[in-house]
């Protein structure tokens, strides 16, 4: 007989979840309870180690998907199954033939849309002509913001698709928000739960069902410094790195690491949590007409001060829809309950474009039953994800940002971004700042130092090309590099302008080619300058180049997608179809890279 395989202390479960499922691992270690078909060289050693084999697919834009994924895998090793963790962008490597047991993660950037890495895999599943998975069970993780409308979009197509295929589903899709750890992990409870039973016969219903409770903070393989437990930093530098005429505020922030053993590479964002400004808060306790120093719970028996929960603990810019349908339902107002019909999303989000908690309060007449009834809709406050602008192999103490402040004046009041103002204006040199490292494997410099790059980073998407060019420096890469810069102004808006002219005066920056929208009558973008470029970016193109994308999604990287098609069309005498074809190739190779958000 095997030996019974016993799941580690350090697995995410409580007591009573470890003993069931040590309980049902040595019955389906005694009866060999789930066989797997040969195939694949994973298949077979999974077979021969006689445990049951478990894929893992994942669909990440900033890799949150794909550490979680990972993370799934460890769980699923310790608690005695054979898992395999897969790109979706790979999904050429397999045979879905002959996989029975399928878990897909899959994140939802903007609104809606579907990662680049998984967009390829979704285009062939519901391309397929009458797709027909009858033997896969699988289930659901999707990721998402509440914030958007489409919220977890990308995950819901996927459930829908497998169980149109007959694909069978073991456990219902769980849609996480940005503070996803607590529902991440009583999905892996559920589904590690089932999935070596082998397939229902019937679907499993797709709406969330109630699963025991489990700590947020049981998490297996965290680093020593995470979102849960974040470095303790201060800024060293804060600069301004627009002139005083420019239209924005543009600042270079660097962060002290020195002694803490925390370690980032080229392509990686830093994770910052910020903290309310306090005139915002106390606009709100006094429109409360609350003491500020009432005590409030904060969950696990503890409690604190009103002000000192309000300041660090909840969302206070964004309204979210539960305190939105809270506040309709005590002011009685008729608008806020039309908007909340699910008929006018869009009008939802225009009235709450630019108003924050207070604007809300201010513009109806309500009376909260007690402080808890106002705390318990808001959203807790979270992590900032900035593009990390320095190599760790050039800077070893320090990492470095660069982040555009956001200020504007709505509704009769001065406005901030939580965390740009947090670090403009409220994180001196004796403020703690708590960060993290957020990985991003599938957005790093090429592995062969001679291969060359194309970078289009206008405005604060210069900030990983930064770190790119330092670390190919730092290691005497010899490829070419390319970089597309835009902003609006050059006299006012050029960032590192020193820096990158001098990278360009040595030769090491091949080319830099410069946007400045508003320097002439008609305004010119990035995209424009590729289309002007097209020869040269064609045979770069062809010459093995690595392109890369970092900004705005909702525009940006839209309109330089439909120029790099216009490229391939125009310089590469391709039809609108092979350029298509040309560029999926290119995101299949892992050449074609983007960081938007």
């Amino acid at each position: 007989m095997a030996d019974i395989i016993q799941i580690p202390e350090s697995a995410p479960f409580s007591p009573d979840q470890k003993a069931w499922i040590n309980g049902y691992l040595a019955g389906l270690m005694a009866v060999g309870a789930l066989t797997v078909p040969a195939g694949t060289s994973a298949q077979g050693r999974a077979l021969e180690e006689g445990l049951p084999r478990l894929l893992i697919l994942f669909g990440s834009q900033t890799g949150t998907a794909e550490g979680y994924a990972h993370e799934v895998a460890k769980t699923a090793k310790s608690s005695g199954f054979h898992p395999s963790v897969v790109n979706m962008s790979d999904y050429g490597s397999l045979d879905l033939n002959r996989e029975k047991n399928v878990l897909l993660l899959i994140s939802t950037y903007g609104d809606g849309d579907m990662p680049d890495s998984a967009q390829s895999f979704w285009d062939f599943l519901s391309g397929t002509t009458n797709l027909s998975l009858p033997h896969i069970s699988f289930s659901v993780l999707a990721f998402g913001d509440k914030n958007y409308s489409q919220f977890c979009q990308a995950g819901k197509k996927f459930d829908s698709l497998l169980e149109t295929s007959g694909a069978i589903r073991i456990h219902p899709r769980v849609d996480c928000d940005v503070n996803y750890e607590g529902d991440a992990l009583k999905w892996l409870t559920g589904v590690m739960q089932i999935v070596g039973k082998g397939a229902p016969t019937t679907q499993v219903s797709v709406h969330d069902v109630p699963l025991t409770d489990t700590d947020d903070q049981a998490h297996t393989s965290i680093p020593q410094w995470s979102k849960s437990n974040p470095y303790q930093s201060h800024l060293l530098v804060n600069r301004i790195l627009t002139a005083q005429d420019s239209e924005k505020e543009t600042r270079h922030y660097e962060f002290n690491l020195e002694r803490s053993g925390l370690t980032y590479e080229a392509g990686d964002a830093l994770g910052v949590i910020p903290s309310n400004d306090p005139v915002l808060v106390d606009g709100i306790i006094s429109l409360l007409k609350i003491d500020p120093d009432t005590l409030v719970s904060t969950g696990g028996g503890r409690e604190r001060k009103l002000r000192d929960t309000l300041i660090s603990t909840f969302d206070l810019t964004k309204p979210s829809s539960d305190l939105i349908s809270r506040i309709a339902e005590l002011s009685g107002s008729s608008e806020l309950k039309r908007l909340l019909d699910n008929d006018h999303t869009s009008a939802l989000k225009d009235y709450l474009w630019g108003r924050d908690v207070l604007d809300i309060l201010e513009s109806h007449t309500v009376r909260f039953e007690s402080i808890q009834d106002f705390l318990s809709p808001l959203r807790k406050l979270q992590p900032r994800l900035y593009s990390i602008s320095s190599s760790q192999k050039l800077h070893p103490t320090s990492v470095h940002l660069t982040v555009a402040t956001v200020r504007y004046h709505s509704h009769g009041r001065h406005h901030g971004g939580v965390c740009s103002t947090f670090m403009a204006d409220r994180a001196g040199n004796s403020t703690p700042v708590p960060i993290f490292v957020h990985s991003s494997p599938g957005f790093r410099p090429p592995a062969d130092a001679d291969a060359p790059m194309i970078m289009v980073g206008p405005g604060t998407g210069i900030a990983p090309f930064l770190a790119f060019l330092q670390d190919r420096r730092a290691i005497g890469a010899k490829g070419s590099h390319w970089l597309f810069f835009g902003e609006q102004h050059s006299t006012t808006d050029f960032f590192y302008q020193d820096e990158l002219e001098k990278f360009a005066t040595d030769g090491f920056l091949s080319k830099l080619s410069t946007a400045f929208s508003r320097d002439q009558a008609h305004k010119v973008y990035v995209q424009h300058r590729m289309v002007e470029e097209a020869g040269e970016l064609w045979k770069w193109l062809q010459e093995g180049a690595y392109f890369y994308v970092c900004g705005d999604a909702s525009r940006m990287a839209k309109d330089v997608d439909v120029a790099l098609h216009e490229v391939c069309e125009k310089a590469g005498g391709l039809s609108s179809v092979q350029a298509s074809e040309y560029i999926k190739k290119l995101k299949m190779e892992k050449r074609y890279c983007r960081d938007v958000y």
